[in-house]
């Protein structure tokens, strides 16, 4: 039986070494991520599983002990972590049967090596609880004591289950006295045949879940189950190792650098004197922020314009523009005695300074120059075509197709108030003219 229990922890030993080695190696393996270690600190509750404890009729439970720990991990990639750790607490176990009245209680110290296995990380978002799991190696020490006697008297257990200071002879049955066990355990316990060591590999085992708030504290709960290599825990050899259950409650904390807020992470100094087209005035003061690149400007990051004709010089091809000089998109002087029409908002501008529409692009300064009276609304462009006389004319000739469109009243004259509906049908889109179409049928509608 001897070499049977000696050749059970060769084996034991050995596979917990090779696995733990494999996966030290698993662990060098992942890709290395930016974690930083964490310390635990928490109560550990033990429930010794050995031989002594089993033959009781009183809760199980009534031999726990508490304990506290501390580990600390580094975590290498995703899932896997190597974790350091220690605990120091007690174990007891108490029989309560007519065959034994054994019992124990020894302080322990533990100091493990686990692999760690945490799930957090493995789904799309941060959970708010993630599983993990433990295994490794520890070396554990021990010294069982056990409760023998009440200050000087020694417990004698007698068969009709009390506890006396004399042993159970005829002699004493009148004359011994009743006593209490005061569960003090003063007697360091020993084997009377061996001197065994009193320290133990252990393999421990173990699960549990982890309660994430805030970005660097986790709660954590857990449970192990501690394979012993030793059956002396309990001073009492019976054929197999002891071991114990160990039920965790702990507080994790990552030294790692707190994650700052998005407003945290702008730099608001540099947004103040931020400069987007490089133009050397920023862009909180900046009237004109898509300067182009090399471009001269004035105090207000707009394009110099000498001429004040409301087109930037690098734009002009006329840079010595007349003061009031009606000028086209490329700063150019146009001629009198033609159309121009702009449309801003519901307004329609019209101005007669040449034979063709020009499309503006609508720009204030642009406006500004190429309309020299107040903008007409749609609804009063006929008044204004009214003023020319001619909203009465009567066709001279046959009017051309293109312009049949326009013709609501279909009596083949182009009036004031069929010019209005066209270029308001043209800017709502409910017309196929364009804005050249449109410059004609102005001309035409004088020259009727």
């Amino acid at each position: 039986m001897a070499l049977n229990n000696r050749f059970l922890k060769y084996i034991l030993v050995k596979s917990s070494l090779v696995f733990f080695f494999l996966s030290i190696t698993s662990v060098f393996a992942q890709e290395e991520t930016a974690h930083k270690p964490s310390l635990t600190l928490g109560f550990t509750t033990l429930k010794f599983t050995g031989d002594v404890g089993k033959q009781t009729d009183v809760s199980p439970l009534r031999d726990a002990r508490f304990g506290y720990y501390f580990a600390i991990e580094q975590r290498f990639g995703k899932v896997l972590g190597i974790s350091l750790g220690g605990m120091m607490g007690k174990m007891a176990g108490n029989d309560n049967s007519e065959s034994s009245k054994r019992n124990f209680e020894s302080k322990v110290l533990q100091g493990e090596l686990l692999l760690t296995a945490n799930f957090d990380k493995v789904f799309k978002e941060e959970p708010n609880v993630s599983p993990f799991l433990n295994a490794g190696i520890g070396f554990m020490t021990f010294d069982p004591y056990g409760d023998l006697k009440n200050g000087s008297n020694p417990y004698y257990y007698w068969k009709d289950g009390s506890i006396r200071d004399k042993p159970e002879l005829p002699i004493y049955k009148y004359n011994s006295k009743l006593i209490k066990r005061d569960y003090t355990y003063e007697s360091q316990l020993k084997d009377s045949t061996i001197s065994y060591a009193r320290n133990t590999l252990v393999l421990p085992f173990g699960a549990g879940l982890n309660f994430h708030f805030g970005e660097r504290w986790v709660a954590s709960i857990g449970a192990n189950y501690v394979m012993c290599l030793s059956d002396y825990v309990d001073n009492y050899k019976n054929g197999g190792n002891d071991s114990y259950f160990q039920a965790n409650v702990g507080l994790q904390f990552e030294f790692k650098k707190k994650t700052k807020s998005k407003s945290e992470e702008v730099n608001f100094d540099q947004i103040d004197h931020e400069d987007s087209d490089k133009d050397g005035v920023e862009d909180g003061k900046d009237m004109c922020m898509d300067t182009p690149k090399g471009v001269k400007i004035d105090e207000n990051g707009c394009p110099i314009d000498t001429d004040k004709d409301g087109v930037a010089d690098y734009l002009d091809k006329e840079l010595n523009s007349k003061p009031d000089a009606i000028v086209d998109v490329n700063g150019v002087t146009i001629k009198e005695g033609t159309w121009i029409t702009n449309r801003v908002g519901d307004s329609v501008q019209v101005k007669k300074v040449k034979t063709v529409i020009v499309e503006s692009s609508g720009s204030t300064n642009e406006l500004a120059k190429v309309n020299t009276s107040s903008p007409i609304k749609s609804t009063n462009v006929t008044a204004f075509f009214s003023n020319t006389n001619n909203s009465s004319k009567t066709s001279s000739s046959t009017l051309p197709i293109q312009f049949k469109g326009a013709d609501y009243n279909n009596n083949g004259v182009i009036s004031a108030d069929e010019i209005t509906r066209t270029i308001d049908e043209f800017f709502d889109g409910k017309n196929d003219f364009t804005a050249e179409k449109i410059n004609q049928l102005v001309d035409y509608f004088f020259e009727q």
